[in-house]
């Protein structure tokens, strides 16, 4: 594992659900004993400590925490509480039923998670809200768009298999339908950047570049536009490497959109046991500054300092 957030030595469920408890409990939130404790267990702690803490209570502490806190600092407090396939169905619940459906989430989420996870996701999905993700999906999105998401979140893409010759045929069929643009191209595009395996589609891409002299990337990009396009490239850089992947959507969040909270918050979570570290040292190598360092050029207050806590950082980040 790549994440920035470990399993704590010594870990008492007990002690933490108390120290939370009394952080909760008293006049005034405090809010560095929960950044202290949350940030710094591992998932798995973090629902023993919940545990704890219904069994200490008689309370939820994901209840606990939504009414002491606020803003962005009560989303990320609540957001480490939730298992990561209950943390991507909240995400993608909120992204279809909010006031304004948010594409994004979605194109994150489901071009970068395996078969498993989507499996889990879809299940976690079911149980929260009783409803069906692929159907919210149908009916929440359109177009290609829409059709790319269902077939993502089938979750069934080919694992661990390779075929050179296919390869050739299928960077054909790609080149093409960057030419053609028409439905039927469309979804044989789509088709294959979400169904075939990860190494097959090394191997396409390598041949589309030797086929028609241009990076899959940027032959989307010309093509292709709006979310659909956004999608496309997200698959082919899920694809490649991850972690560029999502260095490439936080500089963006940060950045351009005069810091995204919920994206910076998002990918921080759901990442921070899996890749945070590969993500960090690919930011700092890709835009010159640290993850650590933008996020405390942008961000303040005790949600400056989770954020920071979950990033976790070296001396040379400040």
């Amino acid at each position: 594992t790549q994440g920035t957030i470990l399993p704590a030595p010594n870990f008492n469920p007990v002690m933490d659900a108390q120290l939370l408890g009394g952080a909760l409990q008293g006049i005034c939130c405090e809010k560095d004993v929960l950044i202290e404790i949350l940030t710094q267990r591992c998932n798995s702690q973090r629902l023993m400590i919940a545990e704890a803490y219904r069994d200490m209570y008689g309370r939820d502490l994901i209840t606990d925490l939504k009414e002491n806190l606020s803003h962005h600092f009560k989303d990320i407090m609540v957001g480490l509480m939730y298992p990561p396939a209950s943390y991507d169905a909240h995400e993608l619940w909120h992204a279809l039923k909010g006031v304004d459906t948010e594409e994004k989430c979605l194109i994150d989420i489901l071009a970068s998670r395996s078969n498993m996870e989507i499996f889990q996701m879809k299940e976690a999905y079911l149980m929260q809200y009783n409803s069906d993700l692929q159907q919210d999906i149908d009916s929440d999105t359109s177009g290609h768009f829409r059709d790319t998401l269902m077939n993502l979140a089938q979750g069934t893409r080919m694992e661990g298999y390779a075929d050179p010759s296919t390869a050739v045929q299928d960077a054909m069929i790609l080149w093409e339908a960057c030419q053609q643009k028409t439905g039927e191209h469309k979804n044989m595009l789509q088709m294959i950047l979400c169904n075939r395996s990860q190494q097959q589609l090394w191997m396409v891409f390598q041949e589309f570049q030797n086929i028609s002299g241009q990076d899959i990337v940027d032959a989307i990009n010309e093509c292709y536009d709006g979310y659909f396009q956004e999608l496309l490239v997200a698959i082919v850089l899920c694809i490649r490497d991850k972690p560029s992947y999502f260095a490439y959507r936080l500089y963006n969040a940060i950045h351009d959109f005069g810091f995204h909270n919920k994206t910076v918050i998002r990918i921080l979570i759901a990442r921070s046991e899996i890749d945070l570290m590969n993500i960090r040292q690919r930011y700092k190598e890709r835009y010159g500054k640290s993850l650590f360092h933008d996020i405390k050029h942008f961000a303040s207050g005790h949600y400056e300092s989770a954020l920071l806590a979950i990033c976790a950082g070296d001396t040379e980040d400040y």
